[in-house]
Formats: structure tokens, C-alpha cells, sequence
């Protein structure tokens, strides 16, 4: 009887201890940022801090079922802790993340609804992140939706563009307060503390079986959480659906079972250094399947490399003309040639003499498709089989557009489908990245971005290039379709444009130049050699976002110096200390002042200790290519 009793005051005392406690605090590993969860008059908030500041100032956690919000009326049932603590093989801008966090599940009630559910939480040393888990039985039917806030600190400044081209925007810079109510943000948006004293990173991980999330302005320095029923459907959707089926898009999506919603992830990083090389996104993101990917994002058939693509710059659009872009992509040492839109026309027979061809030079086909094809299962599985059967490796998928969760389903279906046929993907008209390249190492790069294919409209390439280092390619992998030598590349100097191929991250780099036209420009030396991965970035602290992007790059012992300078002529010095010991030959590359359509290459010899000087025109660059001297 006694125990019994003792038993009764125990569990009381733990229950009347859970329902006092009203915050929840979630602390980095080195202790410099926290995430704290709080009720408020039985409702939930959070805010968070780094060194004790204000990152995000309080705000509300929304989540709707049915109509209904589960976030008030809610009592604390439990809080367990946990930890993550290890590293895995990635692609990006270094390859070898590391994923080690404290984390927290915070099992909570809605007495009104009745209804139990929980809230994870992490924080790493480059961030926070929270999900929301509400559990399910077998054939339940429910329809979420979100409205949780992310609110800045007063001087906060914002970079961001709308969803008028869904993911393809160019990025405004603006103080959050000149930022109006109902304007629309495209994630990642990037954010500069009040006092230059930091950056976030605002977007999403682990994106599955869930609509998109964008963000809408709230006019009170905040973005309120929008899923992608509610974005606008814009020009890309517009010119390949139709109205019907943006109407039925608009509809929230209803989940079966068990509801998990993505990791609502804030990046925070004290420099552009940190924010560039945060392995925040890919942690959250779930690992691959071992059945699929043996090896992880090594597994045998998943090659990064080099394209040559006939579309942007000319070239005879049959099968001789693709037969000539094979061999030209060869004498580049390119590893791929991507098939545009006009291979429909042709026979397996014709396909299949181009494979065999290509390959005496050791390139390889990818091939266009348009996402429409991709939304009939069994269309699907017959173009995968097809392209098993005749030796293509990839397709790149277009015309995606939007971000509603069957289309996010879409992606998921394609990714998971192509890989049990061994076929690469680059998904084109797409979102942002949410971590895929870790959950579906297939993913070689996917658009999401404004790149060279909208060079003909009439705005300052420099300054979006300078931009979009730290902004959309924060996410993950862009294909930009970089490097052009004609008109389209604007105000932007043949160096910017090589520079942007070393900057921008791609597993597979989609140039965008005719391949006889690298070969034959002053650059060719160095376009032979830029690698499609690398092993470590160091962003150099002259980076200033929209201004200059300053990247060195190492690919195994080769470092590259790559910098792409935006609307002010400039000189800027860089002193070589991310080189190893002992001397590198450089191979320099530098605007000719008179000329953007020209570039004066030079050699040096150096050592870490050294600096060189970079004289840059408006909207030009300047690249060092340093190969260790044994």
C-alpha cells in the first residue's frame, strides 16, 4: 500500500511539474544558440537566440487540422531529450557533413480538440529547426495547414523575390520594415542582423508527403508560414497547365494517417563563411535508402560532372548535330551531353547510335522531358525503361511549377522511380531544395533558380550572380546553366561568366555555351579542369551579398579562387591562406578593362603566405586556378 501511494505522489509530482513549466529551451552543443519553446496563456510560441541576442524575436507556432488550430488550448504531457552525433558523405560546398545537435520531443495536448501531438525541436551550431508530429490511425483523413510566424529583429535587413515566377525570381534587398503586408518571399530568404551582426537563413528540410512552404509579409516585420495551396500559381504554372488545374491546386491537401510536417529550419551564421557552409538543410533530411543507394550518394552509377547542352547557344538540333556536341564534349574532358526537347522525334534505333557514338569519347546522353509526361505512372515507368534499355543516364524533368503536396509527391515519385532504373535526374521548373541530394543522391541538381535561360530581359546579371550565393543556393544545388560568351550574358565579363560555374553549386554543371565556343575561348585550359564537387569553400571575407562573391574552392589538391564582382569597377587583394603548404603554380584569369569580351590570363608562383590582387570591370571577375608544385 505504501508503494502504491508513493507511486501516486511521484506520478502527481511530475504532472504538476510538466504543467508548470511553460518554456522549453533547446541549446546548440557549444552553447551559443538557443531555441526556446513557451507556452503563453496555454498557447505555443518560440523565439531565438544566439550569445544571449534576439535572432528571432517571439512569435506564434500556427498549425491548423481540419480548420481547427491545435496550437492553444494546449498542456504539456512530457518533454524527452536527445542528441545526434555523427557525419556522412555529401555533395555541396564541402564533402563531409557534420550532423551533431541536441534535440527535444515535446508531447502536447489540445484539450479543446481532444487531440495529442507533438513538437521536435534541434538546435546545431549553425541553427534551429522544428517539426510538427501529430500521429494518426490507419485510413484517418485529415487536412492540414500552417500560419506559423518567423519575426525579425527591428534593422533587420531582407533579401528576397516574389512567386510571380514561382521559384526562378530575382531577390530585392530591403530593411524588414519597408517590406508591405501580402507580399510574397520565396525561400531560403536570407536576413542580415540589425548591425551587421549575422545572417539567418529562413526555409524548409525533409520536404515529403506535405505541401511547399513559402512566406507571405505580415507588415510587422515577420513572414507568416503559406503552404503551397495558397501561393499564387504563377507564370511558369500558367504557361504549361491551366486555370482548372490551378484551381484545384488551390485547395488544402488532405493526409492520411500520420501527419509530419518539415523541419521549419532557421540557419544562423556569424559570416557568409558559416551560412555558405551549413550542413543545417542536409542533417534534417532523411537518409537515403540503403536498398537503393548502397554507397550513399557514392553508389556506382551516380556520376557528377560536366554537360554540354544544345539550346541556349546554337547547334544543330538532330542526330549528326548531337553526334558533333558528343565529340566536342569529349575534346572538353566533359563526362555528359543532355538531349534537349527534339530527341521525341527520334527512334530507339537513333538513340541508341547516338549512346553507342558518344561513348567512343567518353560522354554520356541525358535526355529532356516535360513534367506533364511525368504524372501517368505507367508513363513514367516505360520512359525509364526505355531509357535503361538503350544506356541513357539521366533526364532532366521540366515544368514542374508548383508546390502544392502533388506535386511534391511528384518529385518524390520520380526521384524514388528513376533511381530503381539507375538514372540520374536534374529537375527543371522546380522548387527550392530541401535536402534531397542526401535522401535521393539521384538528384544531381534541380533549377529553382533565374539562370542564363532569361538572359535576353534587361537587368543586371552582376548583381543577381553576387546574390544568389547566399540566398537560393544557401538550399542546396542549382542549375543556373551557366557560362555564355554572347550577347545574352549582358553586362557580365567572360571571366564573371566563368567564374559563375565554379561559384554556383551543380553536381552535373549544364553549360550553357555551344561547346565549339569554350573550346575556342582564351578560358579553355581552365574550363577542361573546373571539378562538379568539392571537397571544401572557403567564402573570403570581401564577399558582400549582391556586391562581390568571393569562393576558394578545393577539389581534391587543386584550389580554385573564383570571384564574381557586381555593378562597381573594383580592386580587391586576397591573401592565400586557405592554400596548403609548399608552392602552387596559379593559372590567373583577369578582366581586360577595355574589353568584357576578352580575358587576359597570366602565371605565378605562390605560397599561403602570399596575397594577389584582382582587378575587376563592372560586372566582371576574376579566377586562380593553384596546382600544388611537388
Amino acid at each position: 500500500m505504501r508503494k502504491f501511494i508513493s507511486a501516486i505522489l511521484i506520478g502527481s509530482c511530475v504532472l504538476t511539474y510538466a504543467n508548470a513549466q511553460t518554456q522549453f529551451p533547446v541549446t546548440s552543443p557549444d552553447g551559443s544558440i538557443s531555441l526556446v519553446l513557451k507556452l503563453k496563456d496555454k498557447e505555443l510560441y518560440y523565439e531565438v537566440e544566439k550569445n544571449g541576442v534576439k535572432v528571432l524575436v517571439e512569435a506564434p507556432v500556427r498549425l491548423t487540422i481540419d480548420e481547427s488550430e491545435l496550437c492553444n488550448s494546449v498542456e504539456v504531457l512530457s518533454s524527452d531529450t536527445y542528441k545526434t552525433d555523427n557525419t556522412y558523405p555529401i555533395r555541396g560546398s564541402h564533402s563531409l557533413a557534420v550532423d551533431k545537435s541536441n534535440g527535444q520531443i515535446i508531447k502536447l495536448r489540445n484539450n479543446s480538440l481532444k487531440t495529442d501531438f507533438s513538437l521536435e525541436a534541434r538546435a546545431y551550431n549553425d541553427g534551429v529547426a522544428f517539426r510538427m508530429i501529430l500521429s494518426g490511425k490507419q485510413g484517418e483523413i485529415r487536412t492540414p495547414d500552417e500560419h506559423t510566424l518567423f519575426t525579425l529583429p527591428v534593422g533587420s535587413t531582407v533579401w528576397y523575390h516574389d512567386m510571380y515566377c514561382h521559384y526562378e525570381g530575382i531577390h530585392q534587398k530591403k530593411d524588414i520594415s519597408e517590406i508591405m503586408q501580402g507580399e510574397w518571399a520565396a525561400p531560403p530568404v536570407t536576413v542580415q542582423l540589425p548591425g551587421e551582426s549575422g545572417y539567418l537563413c529562413i526555409t524548409e528540410s525533409a520536404l515529403m508527403n506535405y505541401a511547399g512552404m513559402s512566406l507571405q509579409a505580415n507588415g510587422k516585420n515577420g513572414f507568416e508560414t503559406k503552404l503551397g495551396h495558397a501561393q499564387p500559381a504563377g507564370y511558369p504554372f500558367a504557361h504549361d497547365y491551366s486555370l482548372a488545374e490551378a484551381r484545384r491546386l488551390s485547395k488544402p491537401a488532405a493526409l492520411a494517417g500520420t501527419i509530419i510536417t518539415p523541419w521549419r529550419t532557421i540557419i544562423i551564421a556569424d559570416n557568409l563563411n558559416e551560412l555558405v557552409n551549413s550542413d543545417l538543410i542536409t542533417n534534417l533530411a532523411p537518409a537515403p535508402d540503403k536498398r537503393l543507394f548502397p554507397k550513399g550518394i557514392n553508389t556506382d552509377w551516380i556520376k557528377p560532372g560536366r554537360s554540354v547542352w544544345c539550346w541556349l547557344d546554337g547547334g544543330a538540333r538532330t542526330v549528326e548535330g548531337m553526334k558533333e556536341f558528343s565529340k566536342l564534349a569529349g575534346e572538353l574532358g566533359f563526362e555528359y551531353n543532355t538531349v534537349d526537347a527534339f530527341w521525341y522525334r527520334w527512334t530507339d534505333e537513333q538513340l541508341k547510335d547516338l549512346v553507342d557514338y558518344s561513348a567512343q569519347f567518353g560522354v554520356k546522353i541525358w535526355l529532356w522531358r516535360h513534367g506533364r509526361d511525368m504524372r501517368d505512372p505507367q508513363k513514367r515507368k516505360e520512359l525509364f525503361e526505355r531509357c535503361r534499355r538503350l544506356g541513357i543516364v539521366g533526364l532532366k524533368l521540366d515544368a514542374f511549377s508548383h508546390e502544392s503536396k502533388e506535386f511534391v509527391d511528384l518529385y518524390q515519385s520520380c526521384l524514388k522511380e528513376a533511381a530503381e532504373y539507375k538514372l540520374m535526374l536534374n529537375i527543371h521548373g522546380s522548387n527550392k531544395p530541401a535536402g534531397e541530394v542526401r535522401t535521393w543522391p539521384n538528384e544531381m541538381s534541380r533549377e529553382g533558380i533565374r539562370g542564363l535561360e532569361y538572359g535576353k530581359n534587361q537587368y543586371e546579371w552582376s548583381t543577381h550572380n553576387t546574390t544568389l550565393p547566399f540566398t537560393r543556393l544557401v538550399a542546396g544545388a542549382g542549375d543556373y546553366t551557366p557560362v555564355v560568351f554572347g550577347e545574352r550574358r549582358l553586362e557580365t565579363s567572360w571571366v564573371h561568366q566563368v567564374a559563375t560555374a565554379l561559384v554556383f553549386n551543380s553536381s552535373v554543371i549544364f553549360f550553357g555555351s555551344h561547346p565549339k565556343t569554350m573550346l575556342d575561348n582564351p578560358a579553355v585550359k581552365l574550363l577542361k579542369q573546373i571539378p562538379a564537387t568539392w571537397d571544401e569553400t572557403v567564402v573570403l571575407p570581401s564577399s558582400r551579398i549582391g556586391e562581390v562573391a568571393a569562393f576558394a574552392r578545393r577539389s581534391g589538391k587543386t584550389w580554385f579562387l573564383a570571384v564574381l564582382n557586381g555593378q562597381e569597377e573594383r580592386s580587391l587583394q586576397f591573401p592565400l591562406s586557405f592554400l596548403g603548404d609548399g608552392w602552387y603554380e596559379g593559372m590567373v584569369l583577369n578582366d581586360r578593362p577595355s574589353d568584357a569580351a576578352a580575358i587576359k590570363t597570366e602565371r605565378v608562383f605562390c605560397r599561403k603566405s602570399d596575397a594577389l590582387t584582382g582587378h575587376m570591370r563592372t560586372g566582371g571577375g576574376y579566377i586562380v586556378m593553384f596546382t600544388p608544385q611537388e
